[in-house]
């Protein structure tokens, strides 16, 4: 079984950790409402996917 010789310092692994990043989602625009969408989903905003009505989404009624 392989056994590290020394010590891996804080800041050498610290550097290494430094990389791994979250990448943003990629959003494109819902033909039908126009609001920033994920692709390949149904747009939380209108309820449309492939220009079809899919979901219905309710309106939430003020305070």
């Amino acid at each position: 079984m392989a056994v590290p010789k020394r010590k891996v310092s804080k800041q050498r692994s610290n550097k290494r950790y430094a990389n791994w990043k979250a990448e943003a989602p990629n959003l494109g625009e819902c033909p039908q409402c126009h609001e920033p969408k994920l692709a390949h989903r149904v747009c939380k905003a209108c309820g449309y996917y492939d220009g079809q009505k899919v979901v219905d989404v309710k309106q939430d009624k003020d305070k």
